[in-house]
């Protein structure tokens, strides 16, 4: 059975009371945007934190007005982390005929799922950097891409002087880009003297990997790209401990949760490096890209939340979200908001500036240097940034 989480109902009755208290002042109707995410089961690592991020970023939209005066509210749909349900809850948000969808969270899932609005609407903002939209369609994707990401990580090994790399990677959706990337990274120019030693795979539902680590670790590589989440990522941090592996580690940013790493602390690798955006700390300055910092991470505090992938990811393209609706009105249409997100040119969240013309941002609006490097600081419990952007040092 679909399960589904709203509280229309609640805001509803809440009106209905409002409106029967004699001189009471009825409250506008809520500005509501359907989100469909994995709350619940395996993705929940992720899911649960966009859905918590969302809640904070209603409170500070309506904390500053609202959308035109009317309190914003997500929609979340829970698709239970499978994937025959995210389809079925996206054909029932499309039944509201909403101008955006916020989510689906996966690879998988919005490719699934993108088909659907590329070329007729709504606009669907994909929560995985994992998907390529097409330019001009109605498909946009969060944060910086993968063929963006894997560069900034590849480059930060090289320049640290690991040139033999060995990779690791699901057999999944997301795995499978990761492939093509490191294919196309690798040959770049500027990585000639580095060298591919060994690529080994894994089905996500495997429960040991130990066999592919014995022959990475013979392999004679010197820093090792994974690339998985959830249990997958569990399995692989627990065999790369039991295989005595001790070299430095590249993983997935969607595993820069605490959900995640928390319970496998016993096992992360004493280096364990992350390609990702900006916005996990509060940068020194006073200009546009601190203060949405400041604005997004004390809008954390306040919810007693702290920072990571699962709230820095989604936070732009809903203030990007907010921002068309505010400019257009709640009843903008999907072709208006579709055509104010790609107009976007100088436009600051908390990863920095957007230009959705750039080259390398289509359809996301950051590029390359947006994605910096981070490690796992044990003594922080926390990520260190240690590159510069681009993945430079």
């Amino acid at each position: 059975m679909i399960r589904r989480t709203t509280i229309i109902g609640i805001a509803l009755a809440a009106t209905l009371v409002a409106g029967a208290v004699p001189g009471g002042a009825q409250s506008p109707p809520p500005v509501e945007i359907p989100a469909v995410l994995s709350i619940t089961g395996p993705n929940a690592v992720v899911g649960a934190g966009e859905a918590a991020v969302m809640h904070v970023a209603e409170n500070v939209v309506n904390k500053s007005g609202g959308i035109k005066g009317r309190p914003l509210k997500f929609v979340m749909l829970d698709d239970q982390s499978i994937t025959q349900n995210t389809v079925s809850l996206f054909n029932q948000a499309l039944q509201r005929k909403p101008a955006v969808i916020i989510g689906p969270q996966s690879a998988t899932t919005c490719g699934a799922t993108a088909p659907l609005v590329a070329k007729t609407g709504p606009v669907m903002y994909c929560l995985s950097p994992g998907i390529h939209p097409e330019a001009g369609t109605y498909v946009f994707s969060v944060s910086v891409s993968t063929s963006a990401q894997a560069p900034a990580l590849i480059r930060y090994f090289r320049l640290r002087g690991w040139t033999k790399i060995a990779a690791i990677t699901a057999t999944d959706a997301s795995g499978q880009d990761v492939d093509q990337q490191l294919d196309a990274i690798l040959a770049l120019p500027e990585n000639k003297d580095v060298k591919m030693v060994d690529h080994e795979h894994f089905a996500p539902a495997d429960i040991t990997v130990t066999a592919q680590l014995q022959k990475i670790r013979a392999s004679g590589a010197q820093a090792l790209v994974t690339w998985a989440t959830g249990a997958p990522f569990g399995t692989l941090v627990r065999s790369i401990s039991e295989t005595g592996l001790e070299i430095p580690v590249g993983a997935s940013p969607g595993t820069m949760t605490y959900a995640q790493l928390t319970p496998f602390k016993a096992y992360l690798p004493k280096q364990l490096y992350f390609p990702a955006t900006r916005g996990f700390e509060a940068e020194p300055g006073r200009g546009p890209v601190q203060t949405a910092q400041n604005t997004f991470l004390d809008g954390l505090k306040a919810a007693n939340i702290k920072p990571d992938i699962t709230s820095v990811i989604p936070w732009d393209a809903l203030m990007i979200t907010v921002d068309a609706l505010r400019k257009l009105g709640p009843d903008a249409s999907a072709d208006q908001v579709q055509k104010y997100i790609e107009g976007l040119k100088g436009w600051v969240g908390i990863c920095g500036p957007y230009d959705f013309s750039a080259r390398d941002a289509v359809q996301r609006g950051i590029g390359e240097q947006a994605s910096i490097v981070y490690r796992w600081d044990v003594a922080k419990d926390g990520f260190a940034v240690v590159s510069k952007p681009a993945g430079y040092l």
